[in-house]
């Protein structure tokens, strides 16, 4: 099976977070960004059709979001889809800046922060900047989640289903 998991681009969040700010920089139009969006969605990995399911869609998105995760050395390992082209560059978005890191490293970084400085929560939406809080929230969960596990790993709930 081909890995659906995200690996980093840049060696650390502040590193994406930095790397994102400066390719929506490159445009001054908001259509000419939610381009760059939807084509960051495009080059997601395949995410497996059967993890499509309710254990790991995300609620609160008003377009159907789904975000798995593993632990590796002692890192996050994120893989998702969603069935909207922007939301799937949200998606792309946030697993830039979260998949690969430590557990503390997703817990310390505010993506939905970061976002609405970009002014980017501002241009989408209500339910979009909610769907966005929403995914922010999971992964943080998740994280949460791999650092309370006794011996590593990710708790049972957060752990993918194939």
């Amino acid at each position: 099976m081909h890995d659906p998991f995200v690996k980093p681009q840049e060696p650390t969040p502040e590193a994406a977070i930095a790397a994102i700010a400066e390719e929506f920089g490159c445009f001054d139009d908001w259509m000419d960004r939610y381009g760059l969006v939807i084509d960051w969605g495009r080059s997601l990995p395949d995410f497996p059709p059967d993890w499509r399911d309710g254990a790991h869609r995300v609620e609160g998105c008003q377009s159907q979001v789904w975000l798995a995760a593993e632990s590796r050395e002692g890192r996050l390992f994120l893989a998702g889809a969603s069935d909207a082209a922007i939301v799937a560059g949200l998606v792309a978005m946030l697993l830039r800046i979260y998949s690969g890191r430590t557990p503390e490293q997703v817990l310390a970084v505010d993506a939905a922060r970061f976002l609405k400085e970009l002014d980017l929560i501002g241009n989408l939406s209500a339910n979009r900047g909610n769907g966005i809080a929403a995914m922010v929230a999971r992964i943080r969960a998740l994280a949460a989640g791999s650092v309370a596990a006794l011996g590593g790993g990710l708790s049972p709930e957060a752990a993918p289903r194939a």
